[in-house]
Order: structure tokens, then C-alpha cells, then sequence
């Protein structure tokens, strides 16, 4: 994971602006992805919100490379992360996966969770080991992290969702989220639902996610389980790409 120079397309506002705001308003042009520009960005965001999840899918997949690649932060990957949070009330969210029955708004809560893992305190604790002052408060890094408390807004809402993937994915992308101080608060009412997760999750990595939070929080916890590291990495952003093909 690296970080580019600026904090370009991160707004500092309390509250999660409309998506339509976001894709109007945001300079894309102005913004680096790992492939250049952003110029591209509204059209694929746009295909978030089309009927096929084939195509939603596919438009994820796509994000993830251009402002996700090598598990990086990027100058786009603020806007899009907020782009992605402000659509999950959408109702193209509730388009159902094919074979599964899940939302498509689990996979897009799962790749919040992948996009802010790429910032979390452990990722850039074991950053700046090897690059002292790589956390700077103007770097891109820097800017998305301040957007954790709005992107936790948007989430929260579904931590309590009827259907299991979405409640899941939720937990686990706040959990991530709530590592900001001003989140602070909220962290015992998360370890709930963190706990709820060790109980009855069988996803090792978000087992992970929910264990090392309470640790970090103060709560007892049970014995660590043999998790590897490795176990998280599901490539740089989880697509969902798995879910369109029947299963076996």
C-alpha cells in the first residue's frame, strides 16, 4: 500500500453528501487512480446503480482496480467510497445476487469494508515500521481516514439488517470504521455485535476483524484462534464475482 500527495476529493463535511452530488461535483479529472485519472469513475459508478447485478458486479470489480489496486488509497478512492456508502439505500442495492439470494448491498458493504481495511490502524501501523511519517496529515491516507465517521453513518443503519450478508458486512465495516476517536462511543455497542460474529460467523477473517477489535477495545475475549494472516487477503477487493456462478 502506498499513498499519492495530496488529499484532493475529501471533504471534511459531518455528514455523507448524496451520491448525486458526489458524481456531479467531484473533479474526477483532477484525481489519480492507479491508472491514471479519474475521468472514467462517473460511468462506472453510474453502472452501480443498473438492474443486472452482472453488471453492478462487474462495476465493483472495476472500482477496485482503479482506485483499490495493490490495496492502495488513491486520490479517487475517497469520492468512490462515499459514492458506494451513499447508494447503499438505493434500490438497485436490493438487487438480488443470481444463485444466492444476497443483495447486492452485501457486496457493496463488503467492499467498504476491503477499501477501509486498506487505511485501517493495523495497515498503516505496519506501514510506518518500514515508512516513518508515511500517516502525515496531508496525505490521501490521512484525508480518507477523516472520512471514517461519515462512511460509519451511512453503515450503521444496517447493523441490525434482516438479511445475515448485510448485517455481517455491516458489523464488520464498522468495526473498521469505529478505529477513529470520534467513534469512540459507539464501540461498546459494537462489541455486541462483534461477539455476535465470533458466535455464529463461520468467515475466519471477519472471526479476525471481530476478535482483534474487542482486544483493542478492552474487552475479554476468548482464546485467540489459530488465524493466519493471510487469511484476510481475498485479493485487493473482494468482488463478489464468486456469487454470480452457480454454487457446488
Amino acid at each position: 500500500m502506498n499513498h499519492s500527495r495530496s488529499n484532493a476529493g475529501a471533504p471534511h463535511e459531518s455528514d455523507l453528501p448524496p451520491y448525486q452530488v458526489v458524481l456531479a461535483e467531484t473533479d474526477w479529472e483532477s484525481l489519480q487512480t492507479a491508472f491514471g485519472n479519474g475521468e472514467d469513475l462517473p460511468r462506472v459508478l453510474a453502472r452501480l446503480l443498473e438492474p443486472d447485478p452482472r453488471v453492478q458486479v462487474s462495476a465493483l470489480s472495476e472500482l477496485g482496480e482503479l482506485v483499490g489496486h495493490q490495496n492502495t488509497i488513491y486520490e479517487a478512492t475517497a469520492p468512490v467510497a462515499m459514492y458506494v456508502a451513499g447508494i447503499l439505500t438505493h434500490p438497485a442495492a436490493m438487487t438480488l445476487r443470481p444463485y444466492r439470494n444476497v443483495p447486492i448491498r452485501a457486496t457493496l458493504l463488503n467492499w467498504l469494508v476491503s477499501t477501509a481495511y486498506d487505511a485501517s490502524d493495523e495497515i498503516v501501523g505496519r506501514t510506518e515500521q518500514y515508512f516513518p511519517g508515511f500517516l502525515t496529515h496531508d496525505t490521501t491516507v490521512a484525508a480518507f481516514r477523516d472520512l471514517r465517521p461519515m462512511l460509519y453513518r451511512a453503515v450503521a443503519p444496517f447493523l441490525q439488517d434482516s438479511h445475515e450478508d448485510v448485517r455481517e458486512a455491516a458489523v464488520i465495516a464498522a468495526l473498521i470504521l469505529a478505529e477513529h476517536p470520534a467513534l469512540a462511543e459507539h464501540r461498546d455497542h459494537l462489541a455486541v455485535h462483534a461477539r455476535a460474529i465470533l458466535d455464529t460467523s463461520s468467515d475466519d477473517p471477519n472471526r479476525r476483524v471481530a476478535w482483534k477489535a474487542l482486544e483493542a477495545w478492552g474487552h475479554d475475549v476468548p482464546d485467540p484462534e489459530p488465524l493466519r494472516e493471510e487469511l484476510w487477503d481475498r485479493g485487493p477487493h473482494s468482488d463478489g464475482r464468486g456469487d454470480l456462478e452457480p454454487p457446488f
